[in-house]
């Protein structure tokens, strides 16, 4: 049985954070002069006000989530964050269609980075700040901040932290869900403000630098400028987000334990070994590839730049250029769009498939031709020395097969409305991904807003399916989860 007040509490306290985190956007208008401070103080005393009302809804702070009010909560409050979110939007009037500003909400909010904006510079900067902090939060899960909050309301938390993170193979750095939380914020606000400040050390001033730091951990691509990151020709600006995204794709529990000197377990773990050297491989091998196109007109340090650059972008799911790739040669092109599948680390907070999945799934298969020469012998999946359990392999399996046919489905979908193919293959598997670039006529120099509001809507929807693993919002369509046994 479903205990909607536990529900109505938790989306409540969600928005109440969602406020306070929204008031951080005043004094940037203040500042700047930007004129728009009425719309944020509007925006926050209606979200704080409504996440009020529904915390104080029949309180109660008895008793835990059972896992069918996780799932629902997780989904349910994704959606009401992406609402709220547009407040600021609507009241500011810096987009008029309500669906632009649905799609750019949910957009931020799932870190995706797809923008219909076809000039981002337009926007006062109280809208811009608020628009990539909601890329920031949703960049570690708002859940997890609820995490730290819910147990001081006597309500346990770790069906939350299953719901979120279900099909991730996220290794646990305390047992208890609190102080998870509480770490792993540490570590998100501490890279956070360290690369705000080499960034203005590096010639951002504070708003580009602090905008860029939000948008950067959270492997999210939201910029204020229309050029992306390539509006700085500067080196050192493009090196140091390079590194920064590259750390937002580890696993945060093996940050945790890089942080506190345990070198070793970094290099240990399979899935980081992995990550690198797919980094190294195809940063080389697409510098390689574009090498001829430039004809020695360019200096070759900057083609290996944009090389670096785009691959770190893509394979952390954050979604920034310095250049368009989409005009570089098809091998190229081919090369990043099967990169918007892979993705980076499980438990970081980038989007896509992730690496341990892809890692545990060639596992398996090339066991399977060894169990096909020797049918009687036991033969299990390693990962890191362990072994994984047979219900993980289904899982996964499952999540691929999953992947696979919503990516067609999407495919289908759209092309109902005259998208043409190329652009239709980048779109859906930019959303469902979480990439935010894409192919064709939603590439690198172009935006969504030329789509249908249907297909923004349906897009919308992939995103937030993304982000939340597939599972979170599938396990709600089945008849099993409505059942009362």
């Amino acid at each position: 049985m479903i205990n909607f007040e536990h529900i109505s509490n938790f989306i409540g306290v969600t928005l109440i954070v969602l406020g306070v985190l929204m008031f951080t956007a005043l004094p940037v208008s203040l500042i700047c002069e930007s004129g728009d401070h009425w719309a944020i103080v509007k925006s926050c005393i209606l979200t704080m006000g409504i996440g009020g009302g529904l915390w104080y809804y029949k309180f109660n702070t008895t008793g835990s989530l059972n896992r069918r009010e996780a799932y629902l909560s997780v989904f349910l409050t994704w959606i009401a964050i992406s609402v709220f979110s547009m407040l600021p939007y609507l009241f500011t009037g810096g987009i008029t269609d309500v669906v632009d500003i649905f799609f750019e909400a949910v957009a931020g909010i799932t870190t995706t980075g797809a923008t219909t904006l076809n000039d981002i510079e337009a926007l006062p900067e109280g809208l811009l700040y608020w628009r990539s902090m909601t890329q920031w939060i949703g960049g570690m899960g708002i859940i997890l901040l609820g995490l730290a909050i819910f147990p001081m309301l006597g309500m346990g938390g770790a069906e939350l932290f299953v719901a979120e993170n279900s099909g991730n193979l996220v290794d646990r750095i305390h047992p208890r869900v609190k102080e998870i939380a509480k770490w792993i914020w540490i570590i998100y606000l501490g890279m956070t403000v360290v690369l705000f400040g080499l960034l203005f050390i590096a010639g951002m001033n504070w708003f580009d630098a602090i905008n860029h730091a939000y948008t950067t951990i959270a492997t999210g691509g939201f910029s204020t400028k229309n050029a992306s990151v390539g509006h700085w020709d500067v080196p050192s600006i493009h090196y140091i987000i390079v590194i920064f995204m590259l750390l937002s794709g580890v696993n945060y529990s093996i940050l945790y334990l890089g942080f506190s000197g345990n070198i070793k377990a970094i290099y240990r773990n399979e899935e980081i070994r992995w990550y690198a050297v797919i980094f190294a491989v195809l940063t080389i091998g697409v510098f390689f590839i574009v090498l001829p196109e430039y004809g020695g007109q360019t200096d070759v340090e900057e083609i290996f730049r944009h090389a670096l650059f785009q691959v770190s972008s893509i394979l952390t799911t954050t979604g920034y250029t310095t250049t368009d790739y989409t005009a570089w040669n098809a091998t190229a092109v081919m090369i990043f769009f099967i990169l918007f599948f892979v993705g980076a680390c499980a438990g970081s907070t980038s989007g896509g498939i992730k690496l341990t999945r892809h890692i545990l799934f060639f596992k398996n298969t090339l066991l399977e031709f060894k169990r096909i020469l020797h049918p009687r012998a036991i033969i299990p999946v390693k990962l890191n020395g362990n072994v994984v359990k047979g219900k993980t392999m289904t899982n996964i399996i499952i999540f691929l097969l999953l992947h696979i046919f919503l990516f067609v489905f999407g495919i289908f979908f759209v092309s109902f409305f005259g998208i043409d193919f190329e652009t239709n293959l980048g779109i859906v598997a930019s959303s469902l991904n979480n990439i935010g670039p894409a192919l064709g006529e939603a590439g690198p120099t172009h935006t969504y807003s030329h789509l249908p509001g249907a297909v923004k809507i349906f897009l919308a929807f992939y995103m937030i399916l993304g982000r939340l693993e597939l599972f979170t919002v599938l396990v709600l369509f089945s008849p099993y989860f409505w059942r009362r046994n």
